[in-house]
């Protein structure tokens, strides 16, 4: 087999060259960080089942007509997606009040907002992604005023779909993050979902309890990792429960 290449290293992801022009292979890691990567593990299995659950959802978005870059699943770790231009923002849509935005404002941590609020944070791990206004956007040409609207309309369409299947399995969508890139065709360009979906970037509590099943198990050393996402696999139907994940990594270069 060819050598691949490697064009980027992640907290959680490797990307390589696709096998055609305008494709990435995505690898999903077993690395696990918190606090811009402070707190960091390795936590066996995870990256197949973010790798499955990441797959299910931009299928299902797919399905409704929300554009992303999902083409295909290669295996247990990998994907094949769409090479997109990603617009360097971190996109938040909050349902309940939780983590910084607790903090922040100083509303109890649970605490149903009035409507779902979409916060942006500008993409730079040296600098913490801090939270930007849409005025920092525009002045800055990190997106034009078209695709603000287009990346709150995905945004707020991601957050029904998520809340809905989410819901149907007794689990509460507190808040999530996307990413979104652009794709160009000529002088043209759309905006798509992209990079992933996951306990990684979403906090989902159960509906009965309040057990949290996303990455605050790990930043708050409540529990197992990976028990927590193979729960929401299993509620899912994206991984039977005693099917286990593949724990050992295979990088092929």
């Amino acid at each position: 087999m060819a050598r691949r290449k490697k064009i980027y290293e992640g907290k959680a992801k490797i990307l390589y060259e696709g096998p055609e022009p305008g494709t990435i292979v995505q690898y999903f890691k077993d690395d696990a960080t918190a606090f811009n990567a402070e707190k960091k593990a390795v936590i066996e299995g995870k990256g197949v089942l973010n790798n499955r659950l990441s797959e299910f959802f931009m299928t299902g978005l797919g399905q409704i007509g929300v554009p992303n870059h999902f083409i295909k699943r290669l295996n247990m770790r990998e994907q094949l997606v769409r090479s997109v231009e990603i617009v360097p923002l971190e996109v938040i849509v909050r349902n309940y009040a939780a983590g910084t935005m607790s903090k922040r404002l100083g509303i109890e941590e649970g605490t149903q907002l009035p409507r779902p609020i979409v916060e942006y944070c500008y993409k730079d791990d040296s600098l913490g992604d801090p939270l930007v206004t849409e005025e920092h956007i525009a002045a800055f040409g990190w997106a034009s005023q078209q695709d603000m609207d287009d990346i709150l309309s995905l945004a707020l369409r991601v957050n029904d779909f998520l809340s809905g299947v989410m819901m149907a399995v007794g689990i509460r969508l507190v808040d999530f993050k996307i990413e979104v890139g652009r794709v160009f065709d000529g002088d043209f360009h759309r905006l798509i979902v992209a990079d992933e979906i996951s306990p990684d970037s979403c906090r989902l509590w159960d509906i009965e309890t309040g057990q949290k099943l996303d990455k605050d198990v790990f930043r708050r050393d409540l529990g197992d990792l990976k028990d927590a996402y193979t729960e929401v696999a299993r509620r899912l139907g994206v991984m039977p429960k005693n099917t286990p994940p593949v724990t050992k990594p295979t990088l092929i270069n």
